[in-house]
């Protein structure tokens, strides 16, 4: 049996114990990290494409520590220091204000803006508490929520006067959530969408794996 080479295709030698195999858990978090790199400028396009592909398909944790191996520790761990701010306040008047990307959730959030669209992505944000409190003074305009698995909202505090389009309601206070977000205040003449993130081609390509039955 020794010197055989296992079904990775990567030989080890007598005595050493075969490579760990990496699990879809595994692969995730790899390619969650190979995502932030690329934001942080570590990646260019290329790179970002040329490393997620071997993620998708690595069957090793060998394989995957090499993918990460070249970025600095705190991208490498995802465990870099982050300042949390108790209160950001919003308050442009007209265009357009996005907070996307891997940007740091506050404890709350001051929302003055008038007839300006504004967007709150929590798709890669960096949540540090299980609640966000944004306190709407806001006239005009689009709030476009972005959640994810296990972010809430709820607008049972909030007065809303000629707005239009559906908007979620009260949400079961001992519901599992990772993060809550309670819109307080008031809010006219707009409009609140509250959406799932649209799945990137990568993300389509790594959820492939996961249906297959049979292990």
């Amino acid at each position: 049996m020794s010197g055989q080479t296992p079904p990775t295709g990567q030989p080890h030698g007598p005595g050493a114990p075969p490579p760990t195999r990496a699990s879809h858990a595994d692969r995730d978090r790899t390619v969650d990290l190979l995502r932030i790199a690329a934001g942080d400028g570590l990646l260019d396009a290329a790179e970002l494409d040329q490393r997620l592909e071997v993620a998708l398909t690595a069957r090793t944790l060998d394989e995957l520590a090499g993918l990460t191996a070249d970025l600095p520790p705190t991208a490498a761990s995802g465990g870099a220091a982050v300042e949390v701010k108790d209160v950001v306040r919003i308050d442009q008047q007209a265009g357009s204000v996005r907070r996307e990307g891997r940007w740091v959730v506050p404890r709350r959030i001051d929302l003055r803006p008038s007839w300006c669209d504004v967007t709150l992505d929590f798709t890669e944000a960096v949540i540090t508490q299980d609640t966000l409190r944004i306190d709407m003074n806001m006239r005009g305009g689009t709030l476009l929520v972005v959640t994810g698995p296990g972010i809430v909202v709820n607008t049972e505090s909030l007065s809303m006067s000629f707005c239009h389009g559906k908007t979620p309601g009260t949400v079961d206070p001992g519901a599992e959530h990772t993060l809550r977000v309670e819109l307080t205040g008031r809010f006219a003449y707009g409009r609140i969408k509250v959406r799932t993130p649209r799945r990137t081609f990568g993300q389509w390509l790594l959820r492939k794996p996961a249906q297959r039955s049979g292990g």
